[in-house]
């Protein structure tokens, strides 16, 4: 009983204390999906029942009345966003449009005049839905960049989408990445192109394209006379299909960037692309990362490579080329007389010092070329002993020569490699690592002689 009387105060302090106005119930049973505040009037019933009881009321409407856009894009909604915007750039990439939201975005900006980008990537608009963007491009004529990708389009959304193309008078740029487009999608959308002449940037990147779309892309960039630059990495052109691409590209006149990363290309399309580029005077980057060349296709793409005077970035970075092939690769610049080659990126190549040496000597000759690659740190740390023993006889030139005559007791300018080792430590502050490559730079043919004659053409 005591516990009953003490119950009954509790609860009639806890009503005599009952605030007025607008308040937030705290629950204490299961939790909740959201907080409700809700305007109260003063307590005056009896809560007999449950003390603290804050179950939602029956008069409140369920979520999907509150929020409809949580479910279905209406036009409200999109005009809500769309009104909030700045700029002429509509982003609404990941919004989960869907058909029913692109037809409502479509009826608004089919009298738009200020937006210039649309982005609408990831919003899984379908055919319906890419339908309803095809019927505003009809009216709207501003919009000058356009980004569908990521939304399911497959072949039926490629047909659409040349619908689009063939129309078109001002799409500059148009991104359907990762669309599951497949060869029979690649032929709609290259016929379409053949005869376009406004589209200037296409990324086609991350589909389903094989061989048999290589052959149609081939075609297309023959005869296109717009695209500048162009996207196709992440597909599987190999072989047969990479050697179309490049029949195109040897009469092209426009492409400027191509990107062909993760294309499964090997030494067979190496040699391709090496015939290319010796007759192709537009292009001016390719991206060739994440394929399958070897060393092997390295010294074949060489020749081209050598003679083509426009490319300036070339990307190898992810394949598997070793050393050996990066020394190739840098020798052929070396001896070509007409390269324009800017920016190299073998990034991911663990190069030695014999590249890291020659890459000085390249450096000098091209003062524009730069050269992205791996080296570990002892190897770099061997490399940099040269220049600093170059720097050294410089300044010391005479002294040094001195030490090295003193021990040249017949006077043959051959010293040996222990002497060499003494003098040379006890004048610089060398490591034994940089003094070990000094003795193999100077006595290559390992005759523990170092001849020191060659000190004065270092001068």
């Amino acid at each position: 009983m005591a516990v009953t009387r003490e119950s009954e105060q509790l609860k009639n302090t806890f009503k005599s204390k009952q605030p007025t106005g607008t308040y937030t119930f705290i629950h204490f049973g299961q939790p909740r999906e959201k907080n409700n505040t809700k305007r109260m009037e003063p307590q005056t019933e009896d809560h007999s029942g449950s003390e603290f009881d804050t179950d939602l009321e029956e008069s409140d409407p369920p979520p999907d009345e509150q929020y409809p856009f949580l479910h279905a894009w209406t036009t409200e909604a999109v005009s809500m966003h769309y009104n909030n915007h700045r700029g002429d750039c509509l982003n609404m990439n990941h919004f989960g449009l869907g058909p029913q939201g692109a037809k409502a975005l479509a009826k608004i900006l089919k009298t738009d005049s200020n937006i210039t980008t649309l982005e609408l990537e990831d919003n899984n608009l379908q055919t319906k839905g890419t339908d309803y963007v095809a019927d505003m491009l009809q009216i709207n004529s501003n919009i000058s960049s356009l980004n569908l990708s990521k939304n399911d389009l497959c072949s039926e959304g490629a047909q659409i989408i040349s619908k689009i193309m063939l129309d078109n008078y001002h799409v500059k740029c148009m991104r359907l990445s990762g669309n599951g487009f497949d060869d029979v999608s690649a032929k709609y959308l290259a016929d379409a192109l053949k005869g376009d002449y406004v589209i200037r940037e296409l990324d086609l990147s991350h589909n389903k394209f094989s061989t048999i779309a290589g052959g149609h892309l081939g075609q297309m960039i023959g005869v296109n006379l717009g695209i500048e630059v162009l996207n196709l990495s992440w597909n599987n052109i190999n072989m047969k299909g990479a050697v179309a691409l490049c029949s195109g590209l040897k009469i092209n006149s426009t492409l400027k960037h191509l990107f062909l990363a993760a294309n499964g290309f090997s030494s067979y399309v190496a040699e391709a692309l090496s015939q290319t580029l010796k007759v192709n005077s537009t292009l001016v980057s390719l991206d060739l990362s994440y394929n399958l060349m070897d060393d092997l296709a390295v010294s074949l793409l060489c020749p081209g490579l050598a003679v083509n005077g426009t490319l300036k970035v070339l990307k190898l970075p992810y394949n598997t080329i070793s050393s050996a092939g990066a020394l190739t690769l840098l020798k052929a610049v070396d001896k070509s007389t007409g390269t324009g080659l800017e920016d190299i990126d073998i990034s991911t190549v663990v190069v030695c010092e014999a590249f890291l040496q020659l890459l000085g000597s390249v450096q000098r000759k091209f003062p524009k070329l730069s050269v992205q690659y791996t080296a570990l740190p002892d190897v770099t740390e061997r490399v940099s002993a040269l220049p600093l023993f170059k720097k050294h006889l410089q300044e010391n030139m005479e002294s040094l020569m001195e030490y090295f005559r003193a021990v040249d007791k017949d006077g043959t300018m051959k010293i040996s490699t222990v002497d060499f080792r003494n003098i040379t430590s006890a004048e610089m502050p060398l490591t034994p690592n940089q003094l070990e490559w000094l003795v193999k730079t100077f006595d290559s043919q390992c005759t523990a002689t170092i001849n020191y004659s060659q000190f004065y053409k270092m001068v």
